[in-house]
This record gives C-alpha cells, sequence and structure tokens, in this order.
C-alpha cells in the first residue's frame, strides 16, 4: 500500500514489509489530505477496492487465529509495546491529527493522551473481564453454571475525523485486547493517523496483521460493512449508521453504533452559575464544537438565566480562534460548515437572538463561536445536530421543564446536569446514555464507564468492561455435578413425577409457610 506524506516524513519500513502483495494490483486512485485550516497538502492514500479490501480482511482472520490463542499476559505484553509506542511518538502524531483534521495542537495532544489512557486499561481490564463467571444454577441445584467469553475473530472499526485516534481507539484497543484482530477504516478527511497507528502495530506487536488499515472513502467503508468481518463497531452519523446497519444485515453481522447527540445541558436554580457556564463554554465549544458529546442545547432556569447567559458571553468573547495558540481551531469539513450556516440562518429566521459570532461570523473553515439566545425548540439548532461552535440557551421556568424539552429528541447520546439538591435524580430523568454531573464530557473519559447512547444515538457499548465484552461472544456451559432421583432431563421419571414437581413448586412459589422455605431454597441456590 503506497502512503505518501508532504513534507517527508520517517516511516515504518518494517510494517510495510510485513504485508505480502495481494494478487490483485492496487488500485491506482488516491485521496489527497489537505490540512483544513491552511489548504497545504498533508499527503495521500491509496483509495482501496473491495477486492483489496477482503484481502485485508482474510489477513485478519488468519493472525485472529494466533493472536486469541495467546494468554492474557502475553497479549497485554504485545499490546503494552503497542501502548510504548505510541506514547513515544506522541508529538508526531499530535501534529499529524493537528495537521489533518485542523485542531490546536495540545487538543490533539490530549486526543493523544486519551487515547492511551484506554488502551493502557483495556490491557489491564481484559482478563478479569472475560474471566469465566459462576452463576446460580436455580432449581437445576445439582448443575454448575458458568458463563465464558471468547474472541469473535475479525472486528471491523469505522471511524470518525472528528477524533480521528482517541474515538477507534475505544473499540480498537478494547477489541485487540479481547483477543480479536482489527480491520480500521479511518475517514477518508483523516486517514494518515490510521495508516500511522497500524504502522506503529506493525513495528511492535510480533502477530503480524492483527491491526491493518484500508484506506478510502464511502465505497471502502461499504464494502468492509459487506465483508465476513465477525462484527462491525461504527462511530459516526445517524445517516451512515444506518446505511452500514443495513449492508451488515446481508450477513447478520453484529454492529456496535455510536452515532448523532444532540447533547442537552440542565443548569437548575442552585447551580454555581460561573462553574456552570465554564462547562458550559468548553461543552459546546471544544474541538470547535465538533464532537458526538458536545454540548449543544443548554436549558437555564428563570431565577439565574441572565447571569448564566452573561458569563457564558464573557467566556466565549475570551476565546481565540485560530493561530499556534487558539483555543478553537478550523472546522475539518467544509461540508460541516455549511450545516453549521444553515442551522444559524434558521435560527436566527426563526427570532433567535445572536449575542457573539452568528451566520456572517464564518470565513472559510473558521466559525467564530456563536452564542444564540430566545431559542425555542422547533429551530434545527436545536432539533438537528449540529456539530459545530454553536451555543444555544434557553430559558426555562422549572428543571420539571428543562427535563422535558431535553427528552424532546431522537438522540440520547450524552447530557449534563448542574445543581446541588436533589442533582443526582435530575440526572436519572435525563433519557441518555451517559451523564455529567457538575461537569461536561467527563464520562467520556472515564475509562472503567461504558459509552454509548440511546435512541438515533446508536446502540451498543464501548470503553469499560463492557467495551470488552462487547467484542466477544458469550457460552453458557451446564456442567452436572451430582445426579437427583427426579431428573428432569430424562424420560425415565417415576410414576409420581407429577406430584413430585406440583409439590417442587407449592414449595419454591407457593404461599405461606412452604414459600418460606422455598426463600430459603433460593437464598442456598
Amino acid at each position: 500500500m503506497a502512503i505518501t506524506t508532504e513534507p517527508p516524513r520517517s516511516t515504518n519500513a518494517t510494517g510495510a514489509s510485513n504485508i505480502p502483495p495481494p494478487p490483485a494490483p492496487p488500485s491506482a486512485a488516491t485521496l489527497e489530505i489537505k490540512n483544513p485550516a491552511t489548504g497545504e497538502l498533508v499527503g495521500s492514500v491509496p483509495v482501496m477496492s473491495a477486492a483489496e479490501v477482503d484481502q485485508a480482511v482474510a489477513r485478519a482472520r488468519a493472525a485472529s487465529t494466533e493472536w486469541g490463542a495467546l494468554s492474557h499476559a502475553e497479549r497485554g505484553t504485545e499490546l503494552g509495546k503497542f501502548r510504548r509506542a505510541i506514547a513515544e511518538s506522541c508529538d508526531d502524531l499530535a501534529e499529524l491529527i493537528h495537521r489533518e483534521n485542523g485542531k490546536p495542537r495540545l487538543e490533539a495532544l490530549v486526543e493523544v493522551l486519551m487515547a492511551l489512557s484506554h488502551l493502557d486499561h483495556a490491557i489491564k481490564r481484559a482478563e478479569k473481564a472475560m474471566a469465566p463467571k459462576k452463576v446460580s444454577s436455580g432449581i437445576m441445584a445439582n448443575y454448575r453454571a458458568t458463563v465464558g467469553y471468547f474472541p469473535l475473530g475479525v472486528i471491523a472499526v469505522i471511524g470518525p475525523w472528528n477524533y480521528p485516534i482517541f474515538t477507534p481507539m475505544g473499540s480498537i484497543a478494547y477489541a485487540l485486547a479481547a483477543g480479536n484482530a482489527v480491520v480500521f477504516k479511518p475517514s477518508e478527511l483523516t486517514p494518515l493517523i490510521g495508516v500511522r497507528l497500524a504502522e506503529i502495530a506493525a513495528r511492535t506487536i510480533a502477530t503480524p496483521h492483527v491491526l491493518q488499515v484500508v484506506t478510502g472513502a464511502g465505497a471502502t467503508g461499504a464494502a468492509l460493512s459487506k465483508s465476513t468481518v465477525d462484527k462491525i463497531a461504527f462511530t459516526g452519523s445517524t445517516a451512515t449508521g444506518k446505511r452500514i446497519m443495513a449492508a451488515a444485515s446481508e450477513r447478520l453481522t453484529p454492529v456496535l453504533l455510536e452515532l448523532g447527540g444532540k447533547d442537552a445541558m440542565i443548569v437548575a436554580d442552585d447551580a454555581d452559575v460561573d462553574k456552570a457556564a465554564e462547562g458550559a463554554v468548553f461543552g459546546a465549544l471544544t474541538n470547535a464544537g465538533q464532537a458526538c458529546v458536545s454540548i449543544e442545547r443548554i436549558y437555564v432556569v428563570d431565577a439565574i438565566y441572565d447571569r448564566f447567559v452573561a458569563k457564558v458571553v464573557d467566556e466565549v468573547r475570551a476565546l481565540k480562534v485560530g493561530g499556534d495558540d487558539g483555543h478553537l481551531g478550523a472546522m475539518t469539513s467544509l461540508a460541516q460548515v455549511a450545516i453549521v450556516k444553515d442551522h444559524l440562518q434558521d435560527a436566527v429566521a426563526r427570532g433567535a437572538k445572536v449575542l457573539c459570532g452568528g451566520p456572517d461570523a464564518i470565513s472559510g473553515n473558521y466559525i467564530q463561536p456563536t452564542v444564540l439566545v430566545d431559542v425555542t425548540q422547533d429551530m434545527k439548532v436545536m432539533k438537528e445536530e449540529t456539530f459545530g461552535p454553536v451555543v444555544p440557551i434557553a430559558r426555562v421556568s422549572s428543571v420539571d421543564e428543562a427535563v422535558r424539552l431535553s427528552n424532546d429528541s431522537k438522540y440520547g447520546l450524552g447530557s449534563s446536569v448542574w445543581g446541588k439538591h436533589a442533582v443526582r435524580e435530575l440526572a436519572n430523568r435525563v433519557k441518555a446514555g451517559m451523564t455529567s454531573i457538575n461537569s461536561v464530557v467527563a464520562f467520556a473519559g472515564i475509562t472503567s464507564l461504558p459509552f454509548g447512547g440511546v435512541g438515533e444515538s446508536g446502540f451498543g457499548r464501548i470503553h469499560g468492561d463492557e467495551g470488552i465484552r462487547e467484542f466477544t461472544r458469550t457460552k453458557s456451559t451446564a456442567e452436572e455435578v451430582f445426579s437427583l432421583p427426579l431428573a428432569v432431563t430424562s424420560f425415565k421419571l417415576p410414576k409420581n413425577a407429577y406430584e413430585r414437581v406440583r409439590g417442587l413448586i407449592q414449595t419454591l412459589y407457593g404461599g405461606g409457610l412452604v414459600a418460606r422455605a422455598g426463600d430459603a431454597w433460593r437464598k442456598i441456590f
């Protein structure tokens, strides 16, 4: 696979030489990757054909047999070398993310840190998460019942452009730690970081082809979705997720979908206004608002609304856009810029007031952070995923109204609630897969917490022990330990079998004294 980058950078020849030439000639088509902030050419990658994708999956299939047969300790050692090499390359990786994606260098470096934290967690937790579990055998008291977890085989990971190393690593790390091989299809907007990851893996992990990358646009992703992989983990838009699910249905390939979000933030009247405003600005504007868990709707109780809005505006006006020391970088995609502009224009046309920024504060791939008030639930900026640096703030009469409006969405990924009293109960009322209390997006950084949504935000979970078991097949085992006079798995039954079974039912589940005896039985078994 021919990869070029400009200006020239050191690459790993070992990773390339480990992969035998495919029997079919590689595609002549290439994708040019340009820096969204400057327009400079960063590099190019091949557009891989369906045949090349299938060959990568076949190599991964062979690798998965060797990789899956290793002990957890052996896999941990190999993944530890991978982790260390990523850490040692952190400056290079952050620079590449900065140039491919357009985010500030510091933000890119933090992304590398977060990716490493999840890789580290997966290495340390895989053995415990996949350990066989003894479960109750219930009325089958003469059986030993266990649940085991085993690698699936080959996992397809299709990643997004907004967090090109952190987000896919949330699937790659857990899939590898669970004993699977991975074929990674990065976004066509940010493929170079995926190529670099595969090179590092080839250099450090002894099992060849355990992590491979396939590059290209939608057709390459479609080919991977229709291939013979054992599971697909996709992060991206809801519309694309539905297409991947439809393609996967041809082979009944299971899918894990982390899709769009319209995360709500609720600010109760007893919240710390200064901290809530600071959190709102970061939650809405980090990565220029290009995060699936960005704060995209804010509902503030009337009693503190004016103070909150004033503080948010002050915070936003202090931010710098662009430059090496900027708080916000360039938008990665001009197509996304058009969506943000459309949402802002729709809001203004429907009566929203712009306090800073706005639809006219857009230049190329740069959007000045925008604060909107007088927003209503029918506006696009409150209904559809904006995915840009916009802070829409709605006034509500109570937290009950805030909860109702927060839950009035087809999405349910993350959320945030702020207050001092009954705030945990408030968090539980929000329909979302994750909630941060008196903070924003903290759930994404806590490696032990499962990450995922409900509704059109998708299903399945990455991160945590659940994220490891997502990439396993569950096997239930029942083993007879001793025999009983009344065997329910045999046709050789005594003549009074009916009476015995009836008596057992009354003992276990009937009323009165026998019920109490049944309770004791169930506690034992």
